[in-house]
């Protein structure tokens, strides 16, 4: 009986480590997604996203799949805007087996060529993340604007 005790013990301590140890690869990808837009590396960008994404951004008035994915990002660069700097706030991250919830809050700040800022985005974002091989990818999500009162 001690032996099994002990087994369990050990199995959940690793258990704990994996679990922390993919927290912390899916926070450095939700990291990595807004430093892909900043410097509009699309096709960086685009790998995080898994096929079959189906996805709500606060841009759309419907639901998108990943074919649409960078639209958001070119509808500011044709404009001649881009990603200056932003701040993210993580709330929260669920892992179940291969799937993973993922919360937080951004602002972003928007800049013409000349660096002077034309907009500010402050947004609460869920990405559900799925294990595909040795990474994760972004299967599903939606975004919205924070309240007045940063809610």
């Amino acid at each position: 009986m001690k032996a099994i005790a002990i087994l369990l013990l050990l199995a959940s301590t690793g258990f704990g480590q994996d679990s922390a140890k993919d927290q912390l690869q899916i926070w450095n990808l939700e990291k990595a997604y807004w430093e892909y837009v900043k410097v509009n590396d699309l096709e960086s960008y685009r790998a995080l996203w898994h096929n079959d994404f189906l996805g709500w951004p606060f841009v759309s008035s419907v639901p998108l799949q990943k074919d649409h994915i960078t639209d958001w990002i070119t509808a500011n660069t044709s404009k001649g805007i881009k990603l200056h700097s932003h701040s993210i706030e993580q709330l929260g991250i669920q892992i179940t087996g291969d799937v993973a919830i993922d919360y937080y809050r951004i602002k972003a700040t928007w800049a013409n060529s000349e660096g002077v800022e034309v907009k500010t985005d402050a947004l609460r974002i869920t990405h559900t993340w799925i294990r595909t091989r040795d990474t994760w990818q972004i299967i599903g999500g939606m975004s919205a604007p924070l309240s007045a009162e940063g809610k």
